[in-house]
């Protein structure tokens, strides 16, 4: 596993890191004791970044990552969380110094920690870009020793591009993948010259670039793929990268000669997006151990040629681009 520095942070992460929303919710069930053998497997072939998030099975996904790590020192686990989505209304007014003590407290309690390694925003209102006392709560948590780090998780480019804008700010976490190419126009370049940590999530469109998914395929009701198909519970982007289902199968079809002999779709999706060296580490989700060590495996493959990225790029100009560039 090959490891890449998370901005000015300070932590050297594994590049390819591990996503713990579908260990807990909103991906279909999965049992306990899958959970934690996926993580465990992640683990094993040299995953030490996990990014989790506090309304992920309301705080499940925590627990579970806090008890393996507990039980795994050896690994040296960065563990960064989120908060925010825990108000209801969900509006800019709720991110108070009050509501993100109360939110990185009950942080610390599911995931056994004395201070949380990197806090995230969880998704904003745009809005709270334009407040800079949420900024400063954030700050002063980092005083308080509540908090190491902190960043933000982001819809937009633009978003991304106001947060950096606050000296604090030392990582971003955005959907960037062969379906959602902007943030390499604007936002990366600027993120690398800025020392941000970018952590790239989404990075297989929500089981698209698996190649797996057909027309047929069918998916629980507490499957965001079933039941936020058009931005019913939260951002469309956030399922399939925001591409129309029968649009992402018709270029993973063109895709799918592309994938070079003993790889997987999954794998040439994640290669793709290792290739750009200002992103971080990248955060497949996984619901068994099989597939945590193949996202794993990702980080030893070689470099696609710039041949293979053009034939990409084409497929993404042509069929996704029309549907997704500017809206996110």
């Amino acid at each position: 596993m090959r490891r890449r520095r998370l901005g000015s942070t300070g932590y050297e992460v594994s590049e390819v890191g591990l996503g713990a929303w579908a260990i807990g919710a909103d991906w279909g069930p999965v049992a306990e004791d899958d959970a934690v053998a996926t993580i465990q497997a992640a683990i094993d072939h040299g995953v030490d970044f996990i990014d989790t998030a506090d309304v992920y099975g309301d705080g499940r996904s925590e627990r579970l990552v806090g008890s393996v790590r507990r039980g795994r020192p050896d690994a040296r686990l960065v563990i960064a969380t989120k908060a925010g989505r825990r108000l209801s209304p969900h509006r800019a007014d709720g991110y108070t110094a009050d509501n993100l003590r109360r939110f990185v407290d009950r942080s610390l309690t599911n995931l056994q920690m004395d201070s949380l390694d990197v806090l995230q925003l969880h998704c904003p209102p745009t809005d709270v870009y334009d407040r800079p006392e949420v900024f400063a709560a954030l700050d002063d948590l980092v005083d308080e020793g509540k908090i190491r780090h902190y960043g933000v998780s982001v819809e937009k480019v633009e978003e991304a591009l106001a947060a950096i804008e606050y000296p604090g700010v030392e990582t971003v976490q955005i959907i960037y993948n062969m379906f959602r190419q902007r943030p390499a126009e604007r936002f990366l370049p600027l993120a690398a010259e800025h020392d941000i940590g970018v952590i790239a999530r989404v990075p297989l469109a929500s089981g698209l670039l698996t190649g797996k998914l057909t027309s047929d395929t069918e998916f629980a009701p507490d499957d965001h793929r079933r039941f936020n198909r058009h931005g019913e519970a939260f951002d469309v982007g956030e399922t399939f990268a925001g591409v129309p289902y029968d649009v992402g199968l018709a270029a993973v079809e063109q895709l799918r000669p592309l994938v070079p002999e003993g790889w997987t779709m999954a794998q040439l999706a994640l290669r793709w997006i290792l290739d750009d060296p200002s992103v971080s580490t990248v955060i497949p989700g996984a619901k068994n151990p099989d597939q945590a060590a193949a996202n794993a495996s990702a980080s030893t493959l070689e470099p696609l040629d710039a041949g293979m990225r053009r034939r990409i790029a084409a497929i993404y100009r042509d069929l996704i681009a029309p549907h997704v560039h500017q809206r996110w």
